[in-house]
């Protein structure tokens, strides 16, 4: 059958939304400042969000979002923040609005999905599923009816609700929802069943018309043919199935005689039941496959043409998308002023310097009792079990926010977090916050910080009243230790050099907080660049709050720009109140807190004694002990410098000495080599002399022997053979061979080659440590060389420092005990020329003889194999020395130990295995 062109049977249509009453009517926004033009301006204010912990506050407010995309918004921290004023009230009325549609019912949005992957696809060509396609549509249709939904609601208020609700429906004034894809898609699309609809194309309706008509004729004509067969006894009760896609029969292999002219489609397992298809069904099963296969590119035809109208309309879907984000973000921050019990700030944008006379009365900051928004879980509970929880009281968050306090939401009083109060007047530039450690000065201070992006960001606040703050542009932190390691800076080199960045962005509409301002340097330096620095931001920002320790910085109060603050401190309880008083300078308390702590009273009294000292009457007595000890330092570097050539001088002959033991190792060596070759021949030669024994005598018996004692001679033979073998066979290494290993870790005694040295041997006397180093012995000098600079001596050449390559097995023991005294000759040279030094001594003198005892025991344990140790007991009574000469006679690891002579009076000289 010819199939003709696809056509859609429906005809599109549309209806044409009633339109909003209130008109939305754009915000023209300002050009950015210089400030934001800067390359690191925005770089700064990332690094202030974080230092705030915005994205904290962010994920608290994701707990209440609806949808997935507002979810990964608020998660990632990329909730919209105004750029201007105007954009900050924007989302503020969003923010009202949304409270005020929550009085009205409860919003769900989950019911969107997220369908940018799905239009992605589509745009790159994708053939899209029926599943995927109908997600369109859902996402469409649940899109539109939240906007209808919303008119609704502010049809419901009466005619003053439309001005309430108009920032909502604003959102999606402008939207295309696509009813008419919408429409296509439901025309064409069963999404229940997932399946394309008949009426989806002429040519896919008489498809499956002709399609059905073919399938009923096939199955009547396979119903008779089945009915022949069983009743002929060709099988057991009539069976029709479908095999390699083609309509059959089954029948018994003895009777296909009954379906001539027939085909074999498939065998069962066993063979005994064949499926053919009637000679007659030939045809009709053809035509099946032919409608089939139209049928099936018919769907895809139709899936592609839908692919491209969702695929043309990804621009009108991704708008809505970003307006579902915007309606579902403004009603998650509706609920999480709820959760925080929150008011609505006021965003003041007017940087007059008070000169109006109506301005004197207004504040430039007039926040009451607000929290810290991260502080409050520990009282209000965690905002995701209040999400969660979808509680039907939500109607009344008017009401609640009016009269409840946090208290209210957990059940409980509590009074943490401390509310504060922050009231800076119009005309102020900079505030100076003093006051105890601990007391809650950087606290407030990001509170600020945080109440300004929140305000920003269009939350509410969680404060009493009508809070009001102004807008800034930017908010630039310098709090908490910037010192890095990796850039090389100090405390005070982070911390200058953040200032310095801060400086060089903030502009007149600027918000800066700096913690600790001057710190970490000399106070008289640091006091004189705060000033300075403070002078400098007076006339170059909006509004700059910092605390410090330094009384100096409060002394600035008498430029009108400049204000005060104090962190309240009881003297009874010797505690803070975290409470800010405006307009008073506060002391740091240390002495106090030290002393409610626990410190000693002495240590308190000498600290008074000092701060006596340090009172500017006393500064030049000062300076005076600070030149003298100048004075001091300088002859005591000169002494230490002096010191230091003589050791050079000594450096350089211990060199030298270096070099020449160097030639004797190679000798060492050699000899070493020649005397364990000569062993080994000597073992050779007895084990041939010992199998020529056997041999011989087997030669003996087999004379004599009679047929029936061969069998036994020859395994006593063989056994005998055997034990001698056995007897001589070589001990196994205990270590590889890894001179080429780059992975290669030498280990404590072992020899090995050393690059620095000439590739000449020396011993492992400690193993690698952290930085990569060990501590070989050559000669009599011990050096630290780098791990890559040893090489491991190879199988045939290495040797530990506690024996040489392990001795054949001996099965004579006279033998090996003359061997083992052989070898003891050529000890000595292992422990090389001894030199006495700070490192391999253990002075007594002066101790007890347990404490003696205890302290050579641990000096023994803690040296390498093939050491020296120098012990010095002094003469004194002789207890001590007769303690070391028993603990040195009874140790497991001195193999000998040479008592003072009459050049070493006191000492005794310890070799250790």
């Amino acid at each position: 059958m010819e199939l003709t062109t696809t056509r859609l049977l429906f005809t599109p249509y549309s209806s044409p939304r009633r339109p909003v009453a209130v008109p939305f009517t754009t915000t023209a926004c300002s050009s950015d400042s210089h400030s934001l033009r800067l390359p690191f301006a925005q770089t700064l204010q990332s690094e202030t969000l974080k230092t705030l912990e915005w994205s904290s506050v962010c994920k608290q407010l994701s707990s209440f979002t609806s949808t997935s995309m507002g979810l990964g918004v608020a998660r990632d921290a990329d909730i919209p923040i105004g750029k201007t004023p105007a954009e900050s009230r924007k989302l503020l009325d969003q923010t009202t609005a949304a409270v005020l549609a929550a009085e009205y019912r409860q919003w769900d949005l989950s019911g969107i999905e997220d369908v940018s992957a799905i239009v992605e696809s589509a745009r790159k060509g994708e053939l899209l599923t029926i599943g995927e396609i109908c997600t369109v549509r859902r996402m469409l249709s649940a899109s539109r009816k939240v906007g209808e939904e919303l008119e609704v609601a502010a049809a419901a208020g009466g005619r003053d609700s439309f001005g309430r609700y108009s920032p909502l429906l604003e959102i999606l004034y402008d939207c295309d929802f696509c009813m008419d894809l919408e429409r296509k898609i439901e025309y064409c699309v069963e999404c229940n069943l997932s399946i394309i609809l008949d009426r989806a194309s002429e040519d896919l309706e008489i498809i499956r018309s002709e399609r059905k008509s073919n399938m009923e004729e096939l199955d009547s004509l396979l119903k008779e043919v089945s009915g022949h067969v069983f009743r002929a006894g060709g099988i057991d009760r009539p069976l029709i199935t479908k095999r390699r896609s083609r309509m059959c029969v089954g029948i018994r292999a003895s009777h296909r005689y009954l379906l001539s002219g027939g085909l074999v489609l498939s065998v069962s397992s066993s063979g005994a039941t064949y499926f053919m298809e009637p000679k007659e069904a030939i045809e009709l099963n053809n035509m099946e496959v032919r409608l089939s296969n139209a049928e099936r590119d018919e769907e895809i035809a139709i899936l592609s043409l839908l692919t491209s109208e969702i695929a043309d309309a990804g621009i009108q879907i991704k708008h809505i998308l970003d307006r579902v984000i915007e309606i579902d973000l403004a009603f998650a921050r509706a609920s999480y002023a709820r959760w925080l019990n929150g008011v609505c700030p006021t965003l003041s944008s007017d940087h007059s310097d008070g000169s109006c006379a109506e301005a004197d009365h207004v504040r430039l900051v007039d926040i009451e009792s607000i929290r810290h928004p991260l502080l409050l879980e520990s009282s209000v509970g965690h905002p995701g079990d209040v999400a969660a929880s979808n509680s039907p009281h939500f109607a009344n968050l008017n009401n609640s926010m009016r009269g409840l306090t946090s208290s209210d939401y957990s059940g409980t009083s509590s009074d943490f977090p401390v509310p504060v109060d922050i009231k800076i007047e119009r005309g102020t530039k900079v505030v100076v916050i003093s006051g105890p450690n601990t007391g809650g000065k950087t606290a407030s201070m990001k509170t600020l910080g945080l109440a300004s992006l929140m305000s920003k960001a269009g939350m509410y606040l969680p404060a009493k009243d009508s809070p009001r703050v102004p807008w800034f542009d930017l908010i630039l932190a310098d709090i908490g230790d910037h010192q890095s390691l990796e850039q090389n800076l100090s405390t005070f080199s982070g911390h200058i050099s953040r200032i310095c960045k801060i400086l060089d962005v903030a502009s007149t509409e600027s918000l800066v907080l700096i913690d600790e301002i001057g710190s970490g340097t000399d106070p008289s330096e640091g006091v004189a660049l705060s000033v300075s620095i403070l002078q400098y931001l007076k006339n170059r920002i909006h509004l700059a709050v910092v605390t410090t320790h330094y009384a100096d910085l409060t002394l600035l109060k008498e430029d009108r720009r400049f204000e005060n603050a104090a962190m309240e401190f009881s003297l009874k309880t010797l505690q803070p109140t975290y409470r800010i008083l405006w307009g008073s300078t506060g002391d740091s308390n240390a002495l106090n807190i030290a002393k409610s702590i626990g410190f000693d009273g002495e240590i308190i009294e000498r600290a008074k004694e000092w701060v006596e000292r340090l009172r500017p009457e006393r500064q030049q007595e000062r300076k005076g002990f600070l030149y003298q000890s100048l004075l001091e330092e300088r002859d005591h570097l000169k002494a230490q410098a002096e010191k230091a050539a003589s050791l050079h001088v000594e450096v350089m002959n211990l060199y030298q000495e270096i070099l020449h033991e160097a030639e004797d190792i190679d000798n060492r060596q050699k000899a070493l080599m020649a005397k364990e070759t000569h062993h080994a021949l000597e073992e050779r030669k007895a084990a041939e002399m010992e199998i020529q024994t056997v041999v011989k005598e087997f030669e003996n018996n087999l004379e004599d022997a009679r047929p029936d004692q061969l069998n036994s001679l020859v395994r006593k033979c063989e056994s005998s053979i055997a034990s001698i073998l056995e007897a001589h066979q070589p001990g196994k290494l205990d270590f590889p061979d890894r001179s080429g290993d780059a992975s290669y870790v030498p280990q404590n005694g072992e020899q090995v080659h050393v690059k620095g040295l000439g590739n000449k041997l020396a011993t492992v006397v400690e193993e690698t440590g952290d930085d990569d180093t060990i501590l070989v012995q050559f000669g009599k000098v011990r050096v630290r060389v780098n791990k890559n600079d040893v090489r491991a001596v190879a199988n045939s050449r290495r040797s530990r420092a506690s024996g040489s390559i392990p001795q054949l097995r001996r099965k004579n023991n006279h033998e090996e005990l003359q061997n083992q005294a052989e070898g003891k000759k050529d000890e000595g040279s292992l422990y090389g020329p001894l030199l006495q030094t700070s490192k391999n001594t253990v002075d007594l003198r002066g101790m007890r003889v347990e404490e003696a005892a205890i302290e050579l025991d641990m000096a023994i344990s803690s040296r390498g194999s093939y050491s020296v140790i120098f012990i010095i007991h002094g003469m004194g009574t002789g207890a001590v020395k007769e303690r070391v000469l028993e603990i040195l006679k009874n140790h497991p690891r001195v193999a000998k130990y040479e008592q003072e002579s009459s050049l070493n009076y006191g000492c005794t000289v310890a070799y250790i295995s």
